[in-house]
C-alpha cells in the first residue's frame, strides 16, 4: 500500500482556505499514487480553535466544508481532521472516498493537560473503528489516542491490523520529537502493524507544531520522515507482508484475545494506479539549537503572517537579547520586514550605540536612532512635586524603558508593523522587566528561552552562517540594562549559571525550594529566586504573548493565581 502524509500548514478559522489547501494536498498525494493520504488532526478547523468551538455554526461550517472536500475526493481514501457536531462537540476524523463521507471516528483521549483544554470543548469518543482498503486492515486515531499502551492502543493490537493511521496536532517543545518518534516506533512494533502518523506545522499563537510526521514499519522501523517546520508530502510504500508475518512470530500477540467488533468499514471507490516506487524521504533530525532555532523563526512568521502584519518592529539596546530576536525576525520576513530602533539615554554606552549599528548593517535592517533623554527629562520635571522627598529609585530607572516602550508603540500605531518585546525567560521569571516598558508589545519570541540558551542560539547562529551575524563583542559583553550608571544584571540576580539551573527547576519540574537545596544551590538564592518568581505573576499576565519551547512555559502551562499567600516551601 502507499501512502501519503499531507503535512500542512492551516490557520484557525480559515475554514475555505483550509479547505482549499487539504484538497490541493489531497490531489498530490493522488497524483502520486497513494491509496491512502492523511491529513493534519481538526486540518479543516485549524488546531487549536479555543471557544470558537462554543459556536454551533463553527462545527456546522466545518462539516460543510467536509462535504465540499469529500465531493472532490473520487480516487483513493483520505483521512482528514475535522468538528463533528451531534449531541455535542466531537474532535473527529472522517474517512472520504468515492466523493463521499464513508465513515467518521471519534477521539477517544482528550487531553486536558498543559496546553491541552479539550475535556472543556469535546465529548470523547468510545469505540474504535477498523478499515478495510483493498483488503488491507487500517485503524484510525487521533494524536492522543497513540500516546498510551492502553486502551486505544492494546485494542489496536488486538485488532490485528495491517496499518495504523494516526493524525495529529502534536506542539513542539524541546526534545518532543524525539521522544514521540521512539513513542511511536514502540507502538508499531508491538502491535506488529505499519504506522502512519501525520503531524501539523507552523505556528498558532503561543503554539508552534513541528511536523515531522513519520511512516513506519510493523518491525517499528522508520521508512520516512518528513522535515521539521516546512510543510510536506511524505510518501512511503508499505509492505503488508510484513505485518502480517510478525503476528505469526510475535508471542504477545497469540496472548492477547482478538477484539470483538468492531466489523471493518469496507471503504469502496477507485483506488489510484501505483506506479513505479517513491524514494521515501527521510529528513535529518536537526540538532537541539537548530530545531529550537526553527521553532522561533516558525512562531514569528505565522504570527505575523496570519495576523495581517506588514513587518515588526524591534528596540536594538545592543545588548544580546534584542540582537537575537532581529536575527530571529529576519530569518522569519526578511530584512526589509524589519525595522530597528535605538533609543539611547544619558546612561548608554558608546559601545552599545556601536553594537546596535554594527548588528543593523550585519541584518541589513533599517535602524532609527530616538533619543529619549529630553522625553525622561520632561517625565521626571512633572513627577517632581509627587516624588519630592524622596531618594532616586527604580522608579525613575522605569521611566526610561516606559519611554522607550512609548515610542515604539506609537511608530507601530503610524506604520502598522507590531512592535516585538524582547525579554527572555529568565527576566521574565523574576520579574527583571519593566512592565508597560521593555515588556510592551505585540509578540514576544524569547518568552519561553532561557538566557543560557540565548546565548547558545547567538553563537551557533553565528557558527552557521560562518561570519558574524549577531557582533561578537555583543555576545561577550556582560548583561546590563543600563538604566544607571555602570549596571549589571549581576547586580540584581545569581549569574545566570546558577540562575537558569534554579528556575528551569522550580518551574519546569515543580520542584519545592528544600529540593533545591538538596542539588546543592545555597538556600538562601533558592528562597529570594522562588520569591522573586512567585511576586512576578502579575507582570507575567500583563505581557504578550510568546513562543512555547519548552515543556511548562509561562501562560497555557504553568497557571497560577496572582492573588496567593501559599508559600513554596
Amino acid at each position: 500500500m502507499r501512502i501519503a502524509c499531507a503535512q500542512v500548514n492551516t490557520v484557525v478559522g480559515d475554514i475555505d482556505g483550509n479547505l482549499a489547501r487539504l484538497c490541493a494536498a489531497i490531489r498530490s498525494g493522488i497524483d502520486a499514487g497513494a491509496a491512502l493520504i492523511l491529513t493534519p488532526e481538526m486540518a479543516l478547523t485549524g488546531y487549536p480553535p479555543e471557544d470558537l468551538l462554543l459556536r454551533p455554526s463553527f462545527a456546522d461550517a466545518s462539516r460543510d466544508a467536509l462535504e465540499a472536500l469529500a465531493e472532490q475526493v473520487t480516487e483513493g481514501v483520505a483521512i482528514v481532521g475535522f468538528v463533528d457536531h451531534d449531541e455535542d462537540c466531537r474532535n473527529a476524523a472522517a474517512v472520504i472516498a468515492d466523493g463521499r463521507v464513508q465513515a467518521v471516528y471519534h477521539k477517544r483521549f482528550l487531553p486536558n493537560y498543559g496546553v491541552f483544554d479539550e475535556a472543556r470543548y469535546f465529548r470523547a469518543g468510545d469505540h474504535p473503528i477498523v478499515l478495510d482498503i483493498d483488503g488491507a486492515r487500517v485503524g484510525v486515531v487521533i494524536c492522543e489516542d497513540i500516546w498510551y499502551p492502553a486502551p486505544v492502543a492494546a485494542e489496536l493490537a488486538r485488532a490485528r491490523l495491517d496499518v495504523i493511521a494516526c493524525i495529529s496536532s502534536s506542539p513542539f517543545h524541546q526534545a518532543k520529537g524525539d521522544a514521540r518518534e521512539r513513542m511511536l516506533q514502540t507502538r508499531a512494533s508491538d502491535s506488529a502493524a505499519a504506522l502512519a502518523y501525520c503531524n501539523q506545522v507552523g505556528g498558532q499563537d503561543e503554539l508552534v507544531f513541528d511536523g515531522r510526521s513519520v511512516i513506519i514499519d510493523a518491525a517499528g522501523e522508520v521508512i520516512a520522515r518528513a522535515p521539521v517546520f516546512d510543510e510536506a508530502l511524505l510518501i512511503a510504500d508499505l509492505e503488508l507482508d510484513l505485518a502480517a508475518g510478525r503476528r505469526l512470530r510475535e508471542p504477545l500477540l497469540r496472548r492477547l484475545e482478538p477484539l470483538d467488533g468492531p466489523e471493518p468499514v469496507v471503504v469502496t471507490g477507485a483506488l489510484p494506479v501505483r506506479t513505479g516506487t517513491p524514494v521515501a524521504l527521510i529528513a535529518p533530525v536537526a540538532g537541539p539549537e537548530e530545531e529550537l532555532w526553527g521553532a522561533l523563526v516558525q512562531g514569528v512568521r505565522d504570527y505575523v503572517g496570519k495576523n495581517d502584519f506588514p513587518g515588526v518592529i524591534l528596540g536594538l539596546s545592543g545588548g544580546i537579547d534584542s540582537a537575537l530576536t532581529a536575527a530571529i525576525a529576519v530569518d522569519a520576513l526578511g530584512a526589509d520586514r524589519v525595522r530597528g530602533v535605538a533609543m539611547p539615554s544619558v546612561f548608554t554606552s558608546s559601545q552599545s550605540t556601536t553594537d546596535a549599528d554594527a548588528l543593523a548593517g550585519l541584518l541589513g535592517i533599517r535602524m532609527d536612532v530616538i533619543e529619549i533623554a529630553p522625553v525622561v527629562d520632561a517625565f521626571e520635571l512633572q513627577l517632581t512635586q509627587v516624588f519630592e522627598g524622596r531618594p532616586r529609585d527604580v522608579s525613575e530607572e522605569n521611566l526610561q524603558a516606559r519611554v522607550r516602550g512609548t515610542l515604539l508603540m506609537a511608530m507601530s500605531n503610524k506604520h502598522g508593523d507590531m512592535v516585538l518585546a524582547t525579554g527572555n525567560k529568565s527576566e521574565m521569571s523574576v520579574g527583571y522587566s519593566t512592565i508597560y516598558g521593555d515588556m510592551a508589545g505585540g509578540f514576544a519570541p524569547l518568552r519561553d528561552v532561557s538566557k543560557t540558551w540565548v546565548y547558545r542560539l547567538a553563537s551557533w547562529r553565528n557558527l552557521r552562517e560562518g561570519r558574524e551575524v549577531i557582533p561578537q563583542a555583543t555576545i561577550d559583553r556582560p548583561p546590563t540594562a543600563e538604566l544607571r550608571p555602570d549596571q549589571r544584571d549581576s547586580d540584581s540576580l545569581p549569574e545566570y549559571e546558577v540562575l537558569d539551573p534554579i528556575l528551569e527547576a522550580y518551574v519546569e519540574e515543580d520542584l519545592p525550594p528544600a529540593a533545591l537545596v538538596e542539588r546543592g544551590f545555597p538556600e538562601d538564592v533558592v528562597r529570594r529566586i522562588v520569591g522573586m518568581v512567585d511576586r512576578a505573576e502579575y507582570k507575567r499576565r500583563q505581557g504578550p504573548p510568546g513562543i512555547k519551547t519548552t515543556p511548562r512555559a509561562f501562560g497555557r502551562d504553568r497557571r497560577m493565581p496572582i492573588t496567593n499567600r501559599y508559600g513554596a516551601g
